[in-house]
């Protein structure tokens, strides 16, 4: 059962079609898990349409319907019926693959990485997946821009919880932490950084210049 979701705000801009391509994938994979999430946007919709329908008319020319005609008259007919196909994941299209079985690459002690940026073409953020291994810990950091970030697999506790497969968390400068992946299973998260991390542990923060 997810337990943290996304703001109103952010729903709304979700709603409206505002959202970069990487933050809108984390509000739809978590939306596919949390029905209440699902009704918000759905009532946001809604008013979206009455809204639409307050809008100036358009004025339609005498030619309007002969033209909308010849449009569908040149349209190319299906030459077979349409199969409808299975239905796959936003995740599963992306990634083409099982998260455990991707080319992750080991960043720090129980942490691994897997940079999916170039998914997103002229996107300005970086998408990450990180996988943090059953009962291990991440360095403690904070951030320096905003961080989204949406649990796909296993879950992680901080001072501020426990986070659980789909939820969804946004994280700030004011915010510092170490996550700790709790459960059997390693903790896998997708997140979006509009700037990169900034390790704040005694050792941990000579790596902050190699940091992306």
């Amino acid at each position: 059962m997810t337990r943290h979701h996304p703001d109103s705000l952010s729903l709304m801009e979700y709603s409206a079609g505002n959202l970069s391509e990487p933050h809108a994938l984390c509000i739809r994979l978590h939306l596919e898990q949390c029905p209440h999430c699902r009704s918000r946007v759905d009532t946001l919709n809604s008013l979206g349409a009455v809204m639409m329908d307050h809008q100036p008319k358009v004025t339609v020319t005498d030619s309007s319907f002969d033209q909308l005609m010849a449009r569908i008259d040149s349209s190319p007919e299906a030459s077979s019926p349409v199969v409808t196909q299975p239905k796959v994941s936003p995740l599963q299209k992306l990634l083409g693959d099982d998260i455990n079985a991707l080319p992750w690459k080991r960043q720090l002690a129980d942490v691994s990485v897997l940079d999916i940026t170039d998914k997103f073409p002229g996107q300005n953020e970086r998408v990450v997946l990180q996988k943090l291994v059953a009962g291990g810990k991440a360095p403690a950091h904070t951030h320096r821009g905003d961080e989204t970030t949406i649990v796909l697999q296993g879950a992680f506790a901080d001072q501020k919880g426990v986070f659980n497969q789909w939820d969804f968390v946004v994280l700030n400068e004011q915010d510092e932490h170490r996550p700790v992946a709790v459960g059997c299973e390693d903790c896998i998260t997708l997140s979006v950084l509009s700037a990169p991390l900034k390790l704040t542990g005694t050792f941990t923060r000579l790596l902050n210049p190699f940091l992306r």
